[in-house]
């Protein structure tokens, strides 16, 4: 019998498979991919440039009185105006009365101007221990779309803005964080490639001194890697419209690292290819150039993650409140103990065997934080993470806001954004949410820079002693 109140049946059901075909089109050939990729290319140029000036350069905004005193200098604005009256040859900023507009520049003139003549007790410049290196930040997990281009670009501006020199280096061939920099890549002698292919020429020129030595044939050093002993960081690293972020950007054809550098280890098993980024680093001096240096990572455990993790000192893990989530980053630790677990054994087999001291990954913190953070929906499931990954887990949650979608939307971070296009609460309460994961993250930094310090003291006096 029918009745009105029957429901409808589900679409899935009575279709017909002769419509069905009439649908399909012609089948799709190979040639049919390069068409979409030409047009998804154009898509994302064009999508990109909202957020970028008419001439399509990316220009970073301004900051008005009212947020460099809230959020970037801790001075009252009527301090702030006095001061700017007193000091002529100071930064004035643009408008006229107390609306003044200044770029970050300016603003950063402005605190190092309160740093020297300000109070004592507040802190205009965050803490950076002089003496000690970078520390490098990688950002990482299996899963995609966990938000880890997003967390890695709102950390890198969250210390820009807290007045950081920061590197930031994009490590996935789908050059997301590149686009959010405004980087621009023209092939994969501007990324990280001609790094990796570097340290295993240095390598290799070191291993052919020793078979020279003994009367055998060198190692062959072709072309690329003739090229790469060339290569320095300023052939890499390019500003960006962020005056204290630089940036090594990313684009397709670095994906091919991943088949080059297992080669290269064929051809010398002795190269340590997990630590070339970290060499690089180190031999550039940009562990001195920069405070902190921030790694994105593609979302698989391949050797530019390897690369990455092995670089670190702090290792974030960003995931969502859900199942999957939650069993994709157990899974993800468990292939990180697997494999540096595995490149132990290997290292330490021989290093044994040669009277040398054995290796050990270490990082200094590893965290694991919750992105996208549903109150009303995760609560219960986030609690159980969080219980499962105990102290490995961030305690502040990042909840999903109108300011995120909207940045998101004109390819820009939520710094990047210009409150006046938010009603003020909207762009506090958006804002908000990457503060309190910038100030969990910064006191890991800190955290880490004191008790390094603190290390190097301790040493210096035991060293003394011994001495004395």
């Amino acid at each position: 019998m029918n009745r009105k109140t029957d429901l409808p049946l589900p679409p899935y059901f009575n279709l017909d498979p002769a419509n069905a075909a009439s649908k399909l089109g012609k089948p799709v050939d190979t040639t049919r991919f390069a068409k979409a990729a030409a047009f998804c290319a154009r898509g994302r140029d064009d999508l990109a440039r909202k957020g970028y000036a008419p001439d399509g350069k990316k220009r970073l905004r301004k900051f008005s009185t009212w947020e460099i005193c809230r959020y970037l200098i801790p001075v009252a604005s009527s301090h702030l105006r006095r001061v700017l009256r007193n000091n002529p040859d100071l930064p004035q900023g643009e408008g006229e009365g107390g609306a003044k507009w200044f770029t970050l520049e300016e603003v950063i003139a402005l605190r190092n101007f309160f740093a020297e003549e300000g109070a004592a007790k507040k802190e205009y410049r965050p803490y950076r221990p002089k003496g000690l290196p970078a520390k490098v930040v990688a950002v990482a997990n299996f899963k995609g779309g966990v938000g880890k281009t997003s967390t890695a670009a709102h950390l890198a501006m969250s210390a820009a803005l807290d007045g950081y020199r920061v590197l930031v280096i994009d490590l996935d061939s789908q050059g997301s964080m590149t686009s959010i920099m405004g980087g621009k890549v023209a092939d994969e002698w501007q990324t990280v490639f001609p790094l990796l292919a570097k340290d295993y020429a240095l390598h290799v020129q070191e291993e052919n001194e020793v078979r020279e030595a003994k009367g055998e044939a060198p190692l062959p050093l072709d072309e690329t890697l003739t090229e790469a002993l060339k290569i320095t960081a300023s052939d890499v690293v390019q500003k960006t419209h962020w005056p204290n972020i630089d940036l090594i950007g990313a684009q397709l054809n670095l994906y091919w690292a991943e088949f080059q550098v297992p080669v290269w280890r064929m051809m010398l098993r002795r190269w340590p290819l997990w630590d070339a980024l970290t060499g690089f680093l180190d031999r550039e001096g940009l562990l001195r150039d920069y405070d902190v240096i921030l790694l994105d990572t593609p979302p698989a455990l391949g050797y530019l993650t390897i690369n990455a993790l092995a670089a670190a000192d702090i290792l974030l893990v960003p995931l969502g409140a859900s199942f999957l989530e939650f069993d994709s980053t157990g899974r993800f630790f468990d292939m990180l103990y697997s494999t540096f677990a595995s490149i132990e054994d290997g290292e330490n087999a021989a290093r044994r065997a040669a009277g040398l001291p054995e290796m050990k990954f270490e990082w200094d913190v590893v965290r694991a934080l919750i992105t996208r953070f549903d109150a009303n929906q995760q609560t219960d499931l986030a609690n159980v993470v969080q219980a499962y990954f105990g102290d490995f887990m961030n305690a502040y949650r990042q909840d999903f806001t109108a300011l995120v979608g909207q940045a998101g939307e004109q390819v820009n971070g939520i710094y990047e954004a210009d409150y006046r296009d938010f009603n003020r609460e909207t762009y506090v309460r958006g804002r908000e949410t990457f503060d309190r994961t910038y100030a969990e993250f910064k006191e890991i930094l800190i955290g880490s820079w004191w008790r390094d310090q603190a290390m190097e003291e301790k040493e210096a006096k035991n060293g003394e002693a011994q001495t004395a």
